[in-house]
């Protein structure tokens, strides 16, 4: 922990910059969602610890009313963040719960958990973003976990130019702190919303690996300036800092950084481990109810 808050406080280290742009496919997932698919798409697999990104957004009934029925997990981590609309979730374990507009649940799935999200809307807008984060080898099978905020919740910081920072994991610069704690990867998960011709800053352990993603508007990041619109993911090279600019208008963002296990992964639909065997003794376990 040391080095990654000294890393914090190198201010002569370098301004990220964007390393890739992605946009992402349509998909569906569950039963029949719409979604568009970031990251675990062919352009971008994963971004060490983040195994997956989906951007579901409609405010047609039939593009997300079949939701997510239930379906397992093991060894990574779920984050649903909502912008609009309303998702039931329940679990295995006897969990219930309603998620909504700047609602987040971050959810360890550790060694085994059922649970379904499914809207709890017939009509409206529904618009939120799935994260998959992956869990370091020895905690894996830890025992599944919850940490769900509502809005209320989240740790808000106002700036005097009427930009607002919604933290939901990390801490900026100017000491805000998110409610979810996690130290298997120690994220930072910031919903920056910013008036044109505002300027945002925020360093980062320069070993973790980072993302921006654009909702709303059009950024410029990095000193090169590089510009991200609305729709597309920019991977930010290593730095021990962020600078974005929003130069026309106003503009919403999530900053996304974690630092990376550095291990072997294997996929298995539902399951995420380190070997294929560990795969396969995850689907045995669930057929035999051992969840």
């Amino acid at each position: 922990m040391t080095s990654r808050n000294q890393g914090r406080a190198e201010d002569a280290r370098p301004v990220r910059e964007v390393q890739q742009l992605v946009s992402g496919l349509p998909a569906s997932d569950g039963d029949g969602v719409k979604l568009i698919r970031i990251i675990g798409s062919p352009s971008l697999n994963m971004l060490d610890p983040f195994l997956l990104l989906d951007v579901f957004e409609s405010d047609r009934a039939q593009d997300y009313i079949g939701g997510f029925p239930s379906h397992p997990h093991r060894g990574f981590e779920t984050v649903t963040y909502m912008l609009a609309g309303k998702m039931r979730h329940k679990d295995s374990a006897g969990n219930e719960g309603v998620i909504e507009a700047n609602g987040v649940q971050w959810m360890t799935a550790g060694r085994g958990i059922v649970h379904s999200e499914m809207p709890e809307q017939n009509s409206g807008l529904l618009k939120g973003f799935q994260l998959w984060v992956n869990l370091p080898s020895e905690h894996k099978m830890a025992t599944p976990a919850y940490q769900e905020f509502p809005a209320d919740k989240l740790a808000v910081e106002s700036r005097p130019d009427g930009s607002e920072i919604r933290v939901i994991a990390g801490t900026t610069d100017q000491g805000t702190t998110g409610p979810v704690v996690n130290h298997y990867v120690e994220p930072t998960y910031l919903d920056v919303s910013l008036v044109k011709h505002s300027t945002f800053k925020q360093s980062l352990p320069s070993e973790d690996n980072a993302f921006v993603y654009v909702i709303d508007g059009q950024l410029s990041l990095g000193k090169q300036g590089t510009k991200v619109k609305a729709g597309q993911l920019a991977v930010l090279a290593k730095g021990a800092s962020v600078e974005a600019v929003a130069n026309k208008e106003n503009t919403r963002f999530l900053l996304v950084a974690a630092e990376p296990l550095n291990e072997p992964v294997a996929r298995g639909g539902p399951f995420v481990m380190n070997t294929k065997a560990e795969v396969m003794q995850a689907f045995n376990d669930f057929q035999q109810n051992r969840f």
